[in-house]
């Protein structure tokens, strides 16, 4: 709610690793290589029957399936707002008729990789968003037409399909067991530099997308200090063993380093069937905007003249806002409501709530007991599909 700033987390500026499809880069800033170097931990030792030479021998077996993407979509220009006045069409002749409209070509490139033999490459949604075509560059050197089989805005996940056969796939690891601290291995085309191997750790994971500035989005990030530059987006995060965890997708900006994320590869592969299945991801929504509660968060609400809200609980997640006309609203939860429970299990935070739904079929009840005016209450919701009209601002 944009009139209650205190309810929302400060923003952190986040790049999305876009290459070329705002303009052409201007430079490389180069680092002092000291503070790419990863620190060893124990997690890093060698497992019986590897040598120091894992990391080489796990790029050699990931390698072929990792490809560079290169899209290109036609942009229309705006026209001038003088050539927009009648006067001036009038005066000089141009009989009433605006000017030609004109129009550029955005190229961007960025990473992927090969999911099956026969040319499905899964890679970020934004890479190949808006694009007029798309081309996947195999690392043999071969060029092949891609088709864009479905893309999914809240994961960034997207699914690409080229007529091939035979081709070099990778293996999927289980992105659901990572530690911090394991080892953790890139592979893309960073800033044109195809297939760039680096290396680092596994940061932690479970970042939410509040935590590094996205909240539009509905991941538990794996972070990671593995060197992720624009261009990577979409290339796999491998573990020690060269399977694919991740697809990395985001740095954030203004100087940080070492601050990579990556989609987990679960989350990835369940939107990719859909993504294959149908072209399309039916995310569940019950249409809330909400906030985890902290005494100071009451405090803030509760001291505020301005605030249409009066909290009595310490804990819970507080309702701040129902969509008009969303399952919510049709179910009768109010601004002011606290989640305290979804199907009986407590809830804490606005990510408990979101992963409740995220893992709900649609149509399916969820029970939410809730705190009203003091009162406990449970409240029967069935989840929509998310709506791609209805800003994507903490809805869930």
């Amino acid at each position: 709610m944009p009139s209650k700033p205190s309810i929302q987390k400060s923003a952190t500026y986040l790049s999305l690793l876009l290459v070329g499809s705002l303009g052409t880069l201007a430079g490389t800033q180069l680092l002092p290589t000291a503070s790419l170097a990863p620190r060893p931990s124990i997690a890093q030792l060698p497992l019986p029957g590897q040598g120091p030479n894992f990391i080489a021998q796990a790029v050699e077996k990931v390698g072929p399936a990792v490809v560079r993407i290169d899209s290109a979509r036609t942009v229309q220009t705006r026209t001038p707002r003088i050539f927009r006045d009648p006067f001036f069409r009038d005066f000089f002749g141009g009989g009433g008729q605006s000017p030609t409209p004109r129009s550029r070509v955005e190229r961007g490139t960025g990473s992927g990789f090969i999911i099956s033999s026969n040319g499905l490459v899964m890679t970020n949604a934004h890479v190949v968003d808006g694009a007029d075509t798309v081309t996947v560059v195999l690392k043999d050197g071969r060029s092949l037409s891609g088709k864009v089989l479905g893309q999914d805005s809240l994961t960034d996940v997207a699914v690409i399909k080229v007529e091939a056969k035979e081709l070099p796939t990778v293996n999927m690891g289980d992105s659901e067991q990572l530690r911090p601290g394991e080892w953790a291995i890139a592979i893309g085309n960073p800033l044109g530099l195809d297939n760039t191997v680096t290396a680092g750790i596994i940061s932690a994971t479970g970042r939410t997308s509040g935590d590094i500035g996205v909240p539009d989005k509905r991941v538990g990030f794996i972070q990671t200090d593995a060197a992720i530059n624009p261009g990577n987006s979409g290339g796999p995060l491998l573990n020690r063993s060269g399977q694919v965890i991740g697809m990395n997708t985001a740095i954030i900006g203004g100087g940080a380093q070492g601050l990579g994320f990556a989609i987990p590869i679960k989350t990835a592969q369940r939107i990719a069937d859909q993504l294959i299945d149908k072209g399309k991801v039916d995310h569940p929504f019950l249409g809330i905007q909400m906030a985890g509660l902290t005494p100071e968060l009451k405090r803030q609400l509760n001291n505020n003249p301005g605030s249409n809200l009066r909290v009595e609980e310490d804990k819970g997640v507080l309702i701040v806002r129902v969509v008009p006309q969303s399952p919510a609203a049709q179910s009768g939860l109010q601004s002011g409501d606290v989640i305290t429970s979804i199907n009986d299990a407590e809830v804490k935070t606005a990510t408990d709530v979101q992963n409740k739904v995220e893992k709900t079929q649609i149509g399916t009840a969820l029970q939410l007991g809730i705190k009203r005016n003091g009162r406990e209450q449970t409240i029967s919701v069935k989840p929509g599909p998310f709506p791609t009209q209805v800003s994507q601002s903490r809805q869930r």
